[in-house]
């Protein structure tokens, strides 16, 4: 992909600090560790939000919302980490199925480890995935980790890219790469394998997580440079590495371009967006807010200045 089709794809990727930002769901407390994030959007037939996101405060959880503007919700369903045998819990992926029923893609931590995998669960409304049965589907092994993942569905062709995080030297488990998988039916997968990784030297030497993609396979991911900067990363550009079907993604340079993590894009049928992620406070909570960005017109900052848009 040549420069100028990268300077193209970061022009109209859309952005935080393009809109108005406010706060979907304040942080849980004052402090590190203290966290309302992870989020993953989509829209019900009626037009509503349907938002799941991750709280840490001492008592992981998993939460689906409701809202009728995207940006005041309701909570209709709780999923505590206990309810998967996990230790900790992180960001979910919400799919809406072409039959109009509900997944949720978990990401658990596996007791006295470091290691993590992703569960399912599926009801026919938000509301019953609070009760609903957890089918593992990715149980990553002993040598790999598996979280955070982004599902998208296109009513043909399940497609999904997994933050992984490499098990194999003690102490540096807060590496990662972005994997690609398929699915017939969001349950069966097959692998392709790594699509997206951080650069040696680069702000995101230390791993790369891809947080959204867009239909026409533009994507933003995280990053850090150091272990030191776990739960402080930024948000970076990723374009198709080709014009064929090839999953494989280069970040755009110029990144990074906001300083937020788990940055979630929602097309809206007016061919607009809605943001969804999370912003650390200068206490080192984190809160989770959201933006609307009907045009993306104005370009980020391109030259490594980083922007932390605020409400």
């Amino acid at each position: 992909m040549t420069s100028n089709t990268h300077r193209s794809a970061a022009r109209a990727f859309p952005l935080p600090g393009r809109g108005r930002s406010a706060v979907a769901v304040p942080a849980p407390g004052p402090g590190p560790q203290r966290w309302a994030g992870a989020p993953s959007a989509a829209l019900d037939a009626d037009g509503t939000f349907v938002l799941a996101y991750r709280v840490r405060d001492g008592e992981d959880h998993n939460v689906v919302a409701r809202s009728a503007d995207g940006e005041r919700f309701t909570t209709v369903a709780l999923l505590p980490r206990h309810r998967f045998g996990a230790a900790m819990v992180e960001r979910p992926a919400l799919v809406r199925t072409s039959s109009d029923r509900w997944r949720l893609y978990v990401s658990c931590a596996t007791p006295g480890t470091k290691h993590w995998w992703i569960g399912v669960v599926e009801a026919a409304s938000p509301e019953g995935l609070a009760e609903a049965d957890v089918r593992p589907v990715f149980e990553g092994d002993a040598r790999t980790g598996v979280k955070d993942p982004v599902i998208r569905y296109d009513g043909r062709k399940w497609r999904a890219w997994i933050c992984c995080h490499p098990l194999d030297v003690p102490g540096e488990e807060d590496r990662m790469t972005t994997a690609y998988a398929t699915s017939q039916d969001g349950l069966r997968w097959q692998w392709f394998g790594t699509v997206l990784t951080g650069r040696p030297g680069s702000w995101d030497a230390r791993g790369a997580r891809l947080t959204s993609v867009l239909p026409d396979g533009r994507a933003c991911y995280d990053g850090r440079a150091s272990a030191a900067e776990n739960w402080r990363e930024r948000t970076g550009l990723a374009a198709p590495r080709s014009l064929d079907d090839s999953p494989l993604l280069t970040p755009v340079a110029g990144s990074p371009v906001a300083d937020v993590r788990y940055l979630d894009v929602l097309p809206l049928p007016n061919g607009g967006h809605r943001l969804f992620y999370e912003a650390r406070l200068p206490d080192d909570s984190h809160e989770l807010r959201t933006e609307l960005v009907t045009h993306a017109a104005r370009p980020p900052s391109l030259d490594g200045t980083s922007t932390a848009p605020r409400p």
